[in-house]
This record gives structure tokens, C-alpha cells and sequence, in this order.
């Protein structure tokens, strides 16, 4: 969990990483999380500030009016997050729940590489895939559902994966950074440390980590073409651990997106800059905006 203090200029007062244990169940984490905002708030108010709301960020599906999350990656099940919440802080401050991704992509809307624009694509590539998306200046909720770009399907036959999500031959299968390094250490017999290795043996010359990584980039550009062919951004941020790789990552997708497209709209295609900050960055803006709604 990365977590933080942040000033109404957007200035980050404290900032930590804590734990998510994930391993002791969706109690546990949810128990974690609690524990997390209750001794934020502690500190805070012996640093002589005052909370004026809070912001929270997690991943799955989040239902706006209720307030419960399905995550299956924290074992939380129509998990009543929002009400855990006010009861641990009061009802004295604002708390607001949001999607991590989302947030990320208001972050980089705000301050970061979409700044400006009014449809665009934040597309963090890490452990999973999901995407922010700007439309119309309006980053998209779909009531908690929109921006699941990594659960639609790109490979077919007997090259698909089950996923997840239990659908076979979704995008996170192939392209996001946990496939990489399992896909490697399938095909080679090899466990890596995650795809960072995998991105060092590419750089060395290794065969079959390009070719985990061809396979990647195709199902990328897949992705981005049918985005910009639906949705028409201008500009596509990329973020999450992948994009370390810097020109070796982006290049190759501008490359591709450019000699597929044929009437469509160009996007650029960039590195999104407010790195793991991002999601802890955008509950921040999202609580003082709740802050600005309230007076």
C-alpha cells in the first residue's frame, strides 16, 4: 500500500509503503487498510495538521452508491469498504473511494503527461492491465466498470491463456509484466525475478525473451489500435512497471500503431510521469475535490 499526506497544493507532506497482506485474506487486508488511514490520521494531527477528508484507492469493481468492491486479487467480495471506512474515522470527515487506476489517470490528467488534453489513455502495464479513460474531458467510471482493457480478448486457438478473469486470451495474459516473466520461465524452463529480468536477458540477446516480448508488443498495438480506432485519443500514456523499458517499450508501439492505422486519428504515445505516485496522487485530488464539492 503506498500512502501519503498531501497538502491542498498538492504538496506530499509524508509518504510510506506499507505491506498488503495478501496471503492472510480479504479480512486481513481490509483490516490493514484501516489500520493504515486510522494512524495517517494519528500523525497528521501530532504534525499539527488537520484532515480535512480522505482518499482511497483500491482495484476490482467499485459500486459508487454503496460502497463495495469485488477484488478478486484482495479476496474482497461485495466488501463494504466505504462503510469500514467511515465507521474507523467518523463521520466528521469526507471519505472517498475510488478506482486506482482511474485515479492515476486523473493524476496524469491533472499534472502529469495528459495534462491538456480532453481524450486521451492512461494505460498502466504492471502486475495487471487496466486503463483511464479520458473522454471528452471526463475520465470514464462506466459505474465502476469502464477502463478494463487487459480483460478483453486479442489471442485466440490454442495460443489463449485462461485468465483471471476466466475469460481465455485476454490482453493481461501475454502483455502485462507478470506474464512476461511467466511466460518466460515456461517456454525456457527458467524462474525469473519478474519482468525486469526478463527485460535484462532481451537487452543480452536472449531468443526466447524477445520472442515473449514480440508477442507482448503485437497484443499491444492490437489494443491501442482498437482504442484509438473507437475512442480517438490524441494522446496514450503509458505507466505501471513495463514502462521502464523506456524506447524499447514506446518505440515499438508507435511504430506499430502508426502502420495499422489508415483513417484513424494518430495518438501520441508517451511515458506517463507521475510513476507509483499516481494512484496515491490522484486519491489526494480526489479528496480535496470533495473538499471544493462540499462548500
Amino acid at each position: 500500500m503506498k500512502c501519503g499526506l498531501v497538502a491542498a497544493d498538492g504538496a506530499v507532506l509524508h509518504r510510506e509503503t506499507r505491506p498488503t497482506p495478501r496471503a492472510a485474506g480479504g479480512r486481513a487486508v481490509l483490516d490493514a487498510l484501516l489500520e493504515t488511514v486510522v494512524e495517517l490520521g494519528q500523525k497528521a494531527t501530532a504534525d499539527g495538521h488537520r484532515v480535512r477528508a480522505i482518499g482511497v484507492v483500491v482495484p476490482g469493481i467499485i459500486d459508487a452508491e454503496t460502497g463495495t468492491v469485488v477484488a478478486e486479487n484482495l479476496a474482497w467480495a461485495a466488501t463494504p469498504v466505504r462503510t469500514e471506512l467511515v465507521a474507523a474515522v467518523g463521520n466528521d470527515v469526507p471519505v472517498v473511494l475510488a478506482h486506482d487506476v482511474r485515479a492515476g489517470g486523473y493524476a496524469e490528467l491533472r499534472q502529469g503527461a495528459l495534462k491538456g488534453t480532453t481524450n486521451s489513455l492512461f494505460l498502466p502495464l504492471g502486475t495487471g492491465i487496466a486503463a483511464a479513460m479520458v473522454i471528452d474531458g471526463r475520465l470514464v467510471s462506466g459505474d465502476g466498470y469502464a477502463g478494463e482493457l487487459g480483460h478483453s480478448r486479442f489471442i485466440h486457438g490454442d495460443a489463449a491463456e485462461l485468465c483471471a478473469c476466466g475469460q481465455w486470451g485476454c490482453l493481461e495474459t501475454v502483455a502485462s509484466a507478470a506474464a512476461l516473466a511467466r511466460r518466460y520461465a515456461a517456454r525456457s524452463g527458467r524462474i525469473v525475478d519478474g519482468s525486469r529480468e526478463v527485460l535484462e536477458l532481451l537487452a543480452a540477446g536472449d531468443e526466447i525473451a524477445a520472442e515473449v516480448w514480440h508477442d507482448a508488443l503485437n497484443v499491444l498495438v492490437d489494443a491501442l489500435v482498437l482504442y484509438t480506432t473507437l475512442v480517438a485519443p490524441t494522446r496514450i500514456a503509458i505507466g505501471g512497471g513495463l514502462v521502464g523499458a523506456g524506447e524499447t517499450l514506446l518505440q515499438p508501439l508507435r511504430d506499430g500503431v502508426h502502420a495499422r492505422l489508415t483513417f484513424q486519428r494518430e495518438p501520441e504515445i508517451v511515458a506517463a510521469v507521475l510513476g507509483e505516485e499516481a494512484g496515491c496522487l490522484g486519491a489526494a485530488l480526489y479528496a480535496w475535490d470533495r473538499i471544493e464539492e462540499l462548500k
